[in-house]
C-alpha cells in the first residue's frame, strides 16, 4: 500500500495552497453563487481521472519529452481560459439577479471547468512528478497504487474546493444584492479568467 497519511497531509496543503485552481473556484462562487462555485470544483476533481490516468500510463512521461507537445496542450489551455474571459466579458448583464436566465447553467460551468483542467499539461506533470513520491514499490502494482491516490486527491479537492465554493458564495450573495456591484461582477469574472490564462501560458523560469 502507498503511504495514504502522508500523501494525506501533502496532498491536502497542496490543495489549499493559491493557485489557478482556487482562484477559478473562488470566481465563480462569487459572481455566480455556491452552487456555480461548486459546480466549478467538481469539475476540477472530474479532471483529476484524466491526470492521473496518463500518469499512470506514462503519457505524461511522453509529454514531457516533447517540448512542441508540452506547448500545444499548455497554450490550447491558456486561449480556452482567455476565450472564456472575453465571452464573460461580452455578457455585460450576465450576473445580475434580475438575470440569471443569462447565467451559464451549473452543468455549464462544470464542463468548462473540466475541460481547463485536462487542457493545463503543469497539472498532468505535477501528479507525474507528484504520485510517484508516495508509492510502495515493494508493494507492486504500482500503477493501482497511483490510480488510489488519484481518487483521494479528488476527493480531497471536492471537500476542499466545495469550502472554498460554499465560503465564496456567501460572499458573493451580498455583493450580488446590490445592482451597482453587481453589474460589475462580470468584469471582475472576465478579467480574473483572462489573466489565469495569460498565467497558464506563461513559460516557467
Amino acid at each position: 500500500m502507498p503511504d495514504i497519511g502522508l500523501f494525506l497531509i501533502a496532498s491536502a496543503l497542496l490543495a489549499i495552497a493559491p493557485g489557478p485552481d482556487i482562484v477559478y473556484v473562488l470566481t465563480r462562487g462569487i459572481t455566480q453563487g455556491r452552487r456555480a462555485g461548486f459546480a466549478a470544483a467538481l469539475g476540477f476533481a472530474t479532471g483529476v481521472i484524466f491526470h492521473t490516468a496518463l500518469a499512470a500510463l506514462g503519457i505524461a512521461a511522453l509529454i514531457r519529452s516533447s517540448e512542441f507537445a508540452f506547448s500545444l496542450v499548455r497554450y490550447a489551455g491558456a486561449a480556452y481560459l482567455v476565450y472564456l474571459g472575453i465571452r464573460t466579458l461580452m455578457s455585460r448583464s450576465g450576473f445580475q439577479l434580475s438575470s440569471d436566465h443569462s447565467s451559464p447553467t451549473l452543468w455549464t460551468v462544470y464542463k468548462q471547468s473540466v475541460i481547463g483542467n485536462v487542457l493545463n499539461p503543469k497539472v498532468t506533470l505535477f501528479f507525474l512528478s507528484f504520485l510517484p513520491q508516495f508509492i510502495n514499490v515493494n508493494a507492486g502494482h504500482v500503477e493501482l497504487q497511483m490510480v488510489l491516490l488519484g481518487a483521494i486527491f479528488m476527493l480531497q479537492t471536492v471537500v476542499i474546493f466545495g469550502a472554498i465554493a460554499l465560503f465564496s458564495g456567501a460572499i458573493g450573495d451580498k455583493l450580488r444584492s446590490n445592482a451597482v456591484i453587481a453589474d460589475r461582477l462580470n468584469i471582475f469574472a472576465g478579467v480574473v479568467f483572462i489573466a489565469l490564462g495569460v498565467r497558464v501560458a506563461w513559460p516557467e523560469s
